[in-house]
């Protein structure tokens, strides 16, 4: 069964390169395509992982392969050689020169706690003595 968020030929040519293993391994079970077919299928449908549909293969399966990539930076991996292909298309650097952050998709770091930030309460009255 085909998904809209399965991976078109052109997209797999180009992501294939990136996840396969450079040696021998065992044989796999299931094709590292239809695994992240499995992955962006959830991604984008936002689904738990115990409701992936039975076309793909069985969620643990998935899960760990999803898990293991993050650990190792993967993912990152695969992200920033799509970006610089696709710079580098348009006429870009490689790699962007600038950043912008919105500040309400970041998080400001609370300086100090409670006590540190506010200085302590005297009355006029307990001030005197």
């Amino acid at each position: 069964m085909n998904y809209a968020s399965d991976l078109t030929d052109q997209e797999w040519s180009i992501i294939e390169p990136l996840v396969r293993y450079p040696g021998p391994c065992r044989p796999r079970k299931h094709s590292m395509r239809v695994m992240l077919n499995a992955i962006f299928y959830l991604e984008k449908t936002g689904c738990q992982w115990r409701m992936l549909p039975i076309h793909f293969p069985p969620w643990k399966s998935v899960y760990e392969l999803y898990y293991r990539w993050r650990l190792s930076g993967k993912w990152d991996q695969i992200h920033d050689r799509i970006r610089s292909q696709v710079r580098k298309k348009t006429g870009k650097a490689a790699t962007p020169t600038a950043a912008i952050i919105d500040s309400r998709s970041v998080k400001t770091a609370q300086k100090g706690d409670l006590e540190a930030t506010m200085g302590e309460r005297k009355s006029k009255a307990a001030s005197i003595i």
